[in-house]
């Protein structure tokens, strides 16, 4: 299996890419606020490494919002590689009591936002984020989609993406525009999309699943810890290459503010399942 794939068809990335959300907070989107150089040397790092997929968001940002991830990687990568990807999420707006959802007229000034923050003219892969954390049953997201495929066609946005859905949701959203990208939460214990995954690899779509390791909730799985003793290995790093192996479609994006959970993670792209290894975890 490659250990490289073609995002939207053009985008040649690594699968085990970074995700942004806690460089700029220790607990997740709006915790206690990390140091700044912390997520820098992260950022640093994960460059060296290989990573050259970083997703991001306008919202990912610790308590108070003086330390921002879209900050953080515009000042510390840019300017940036050409082998460099970033993807962002738009959609959801902070308000002071927390999130609401984003109208079609919303979108444009989301992603120039994105744009501004991150210093780019061209934004790579910008996912449409709905809902909280389970997929909205039908809810249509045909009017934001809409109006982000309008702005990729005047040249602001490369590939589009859709986020938190289900397969109406994919099937709508392919009748609009072209969906280079799927973000749903999905790991080794949480596999209620396994068909959503199925839908993406049959029509080439990247899956791209948000929490792969659980979300800083250790994966309690018996059986993973049972292969990860076979291999050296963490549970969190049996967790990332099950989600590898699981379809030539998945890219992975754990997300840390630790310089040591990061090669850990990133060493888990080595890891090489059995067949053992997979009817255990199957």
């Amino acid at each position: 299996m490659s250990d490289r794939f073609r995002l939207g068809g053009d985008l040649n990335v690594n699968r085990m890419g970074f995700g942004a959300m806690r460089l700029p907070s220790k607990n997740g989107m709006f915790g206690p606020a990390r140091a700044p150089e912390a997520g820098r040397a992260v950022l640093r790092r994960a460059m060296e490494l290989g990573v050259d997929h970083v997703d991001t968001a306008g919202f990912y940002a610790g308590a108070g919002g003086t330390v921002r991830a879209n900050a953080l990687i515009r000042e510390t990568l840019s300017p940036y590689p050409s082998s460099l990807v970033i993807a962002t999420k738009v959609g959801p707006i902070v308000r002071e009591d927390g999130f609401t959802e984003g109208t079609a007229a919303d979108m444009r000034p989301l992603v120039e936002a994105d744009l501004e923050s991150l210093g780019l003219d061209r934004l790579d892969l910008v996912y449409l984020r709905i809902g909280a954390m389970s997929p909205p049953h039908g809810e249509s997201l045909a009017a934001r989609f809409e109006a982000l495929a309008a702005l990729r066609d005047e040249g602001l946005i490369r590939h589009l993406g859709i986020s938190n859905v289900d397969a109406g949701h994919l099937a709508e959203a392919r009748a609009i525009a072209p969906v280079a990208a799927v973000q749903n939460q999905y790991h080794a214990g949480k596999r209620d999309d396994a068909d959503l995954l199925v839908a993406c690899e049959d029509a080439g779509i990247a899956f791209v699943p948000f929490f792969p390791i659980g979300g800083g909730r250790e994966l309690d799985d018996g059986r993973l810890a049972e292969v990860a003793g076979r291999h050296g290995a963490t549970v969190g790093q049996i967790g990332l290459a099950w989600l590898l192996a699981s379809s030539p479609v998945t890219l992975a994006i754990p997300g840390t503010g630790s310089l040591a959970h990061l090669e850990e993670n990133v060493a888990a792209a080595e890891i090489t399942l059995t067949e053992e290894d997979l009817a255990d975890l199957a």
